[in-house]
């Protein structure tokens, strides 16, 4: 499986959007890409996006990536930076030549709600034909394509069922983290129980080093060891999985520099725009 990390950063960015703290205004001047980080989407294979936010266009551009090849969406929440419901009215149409066939987007209830409210004014028929949005819960067991995917609860709020997703393609499995707070026993319980191996993890770390509050809805690195600790006890995640921390706030001020200091005290990769790895 092959695993690209499009974009790291958090609903507002690094640097962030509206931002003139000392940290961003420094950051803007950097020569570095890889300190600037877009609105997070990570894409499997090419055929899988696990979220849709509003650079997936610059991300095309960017990563050299065909979303007109695109087969799958898997979103977690409906969310404004993990779902930009709006582009899909052009998938089609006058305005697209696809190379592929038909998408499937899988989500929440909410994200259908989303779905529906940005599309109503100009989705034309022939576009709307080719898109098929399948409404998914936690602990579902889905199989598409290659692929085998397990839905799982996440701690985002209690306005809809956000999703975590575990994504398997023949002996190589990869777990989706992102925008939750602890796991629960019940998601790894569910994890175990349906065989789950886990080959690359990916964490949120919007806090980075700092403690967040109790409760929160993102999680720091000290709480991705905790989880991985768990995943191992469960025998989910093995000593050869690789660990991937992502989806930093720019309040966590998470430059190259502090973000190498984690990796050297921590057993993970921090992921930047445009990462890319093989499992």
């Amino acid at each position: 499986m092959k695993i690209s990390f499009l974009g790291t950063g958090a609903a507002e960015g690094v640097p962030a959007m509206f931002c003139a703290c000392p940290f961003c205004t420094q950051l803007k001047k950097a020569k570095d890409k890889r300190e600037f980080r877009t609105r997070s989407q990570v894409l499997i294979d090419d055929d899988i996006s696990v979220d849709f936010p509003p650079e997936a266009y610059v991300h095309s551009l960017s990563c050299g990536v065909d979303l007109s090849a695109l087969k799958y969406i898997l979103v977690t929440h409906s969310h404004m930076d993990h779902f930009y419901a709006h582009d899909f009215i052009l998938r089609g149409y006058k305005y697209a030549t696809l190379s592929g066939g038909s998408l499937d987007i899988y989500g929440n209830e909410e994200v259908k709600k989303v779905f529906d409210e940005c599309t109503r004014r100009e989705m034309k028929e022939q576009v709307a034909s080719g898109i098929n949005f399948v409404t998914v819960k936690p602990f579902q067991v889905l199989n598409f394509g290659d692929y085998r995917v397990l839905t799982l609860p996440a701690q985002h709020g209690t306005m809809e069922d956000a999703l975590l997703f575990y994504v398997e393609k023949g002996e190589k499995g990869y777990l989706h983290l992102c925008d939750t707070g602890a796991l629960s026993d019940d998601a790894i319980n569910f994890l175990a129980e349906n065989n789950a191996r886990v080959s690359l993890v990916t964490f949120d770390c919007t806090f980075l080093d700092a403690t967040p509050k109790a409760g929160t809805r993102h999680m720091c690195i000290e709480d991705n060891m905790a989880i991985l600790r768990r995943l191992k006890s469960a025998g989910v995640v093995g000593g050869n999985t690789k660990c991937v921390i992502t989806h930093f706030s720019h309040n966590a001020q998470p430059s190259r520099e502090r973000l190498t200091k984690i990796e050297q005290a921590y057993p993970v990769t921090a992921a930047y725009d445009g990462l890319t790895l093989e499992v």
